[in-house]
């Protein structure tokens, strides 16, 4: 299972793990062939402990395990990329990744582009919880699921509309427009964006059927 890899010295590669559904890095853990082998049977992430020096699952006692979707390595087979789905935060702070301290950059509230809609659902959630009188949100989810609905719709035809004028910037627009409405929606019904990009992923997969059945 281990060909082509390249363990350093200590036997020992090194294994970033991003979030398979928002796209965030997660952790960086060390994986001897075992762990490795371990993760590739099992589905679930195993490391190997340099402090403790012994295998570890992760979550084997938070119950916080990530649950592997894909296991790819670099070009040069000396580092690994595992691609999984998180069972509660992965960071034993509690926070959803390990990475949070920032060391140098930008001090506002930019986010990699993949990270956008699942930070603007939280915040949709928090107008959901704690409303506010001034929240547009909170007083869109108040008046009930119909005029959320009804909103989302209204969207739907103004970006129509854009699309016949040939107007990229309006279109720009009113589909930001329909996405945000949609995630007001997913609020109101008790969804979340994840339930979304696993429907997509579903129908992505059925590009692989065999031949004679019905595909994306």
């Amino acid at each position: 299972m281990a060909e082509g890899l390249k363990f350093d010295q200590a036997g020992l590669i090194p294994a970033v793990v991003q979030d398979a559904t928002s796209g965030r890095v997660l952790m960086l853990g060390y994986q001897d062939r075992e762990a490795l082998e371990r993760t590739l049977v099992s589905g679930r992430v195993w490391f190997y402990s340099r402090s403790r020096q012994r295998l570890w699952q992760k979550g084997e006692t938070s119950g916080h395990e990530l649950r592997v979707r894909q296991v790819v390595a670099d070009c040069d087979g000396d580092a690994l990329l595992i691609l999984a789905e998180p069972a509660g935060p992965t960071c034993h702070t509690g926070a959803e990744s390990c990475f949070f301290e920032k060391v140098a950059g930008a001090e506002d509230d930019w986010l990699p582009l993949s990270r956008v809609p699942e930070a603007l659902f939280r915040v949709i959630l928090d107008r959901q919880q704690n409303p506010r009188a001034e929240s547009y949100v909170a007083g869109l989810l108040a008046s009930g699921v119909d005029r959320v609905a009804q909103k989302l719709g209204e969207e739907a035809i103004e970006a129509v509309i854009a699309a016949k004028n040939d107007d990229r910037e309006a279109l720009v627009r009113e589909l930001a427009d329909l996405w945000f409405h949609s995630l007001v929606l997913m609020a109101a019904r008790g969804l979340r964006p994840a339930d979304v990009w696993a429907e997509l992923a579903r129908r992505h997969a059925a590009r692989t059927r065999p031949p004679g059945q019905k595909g994306v």
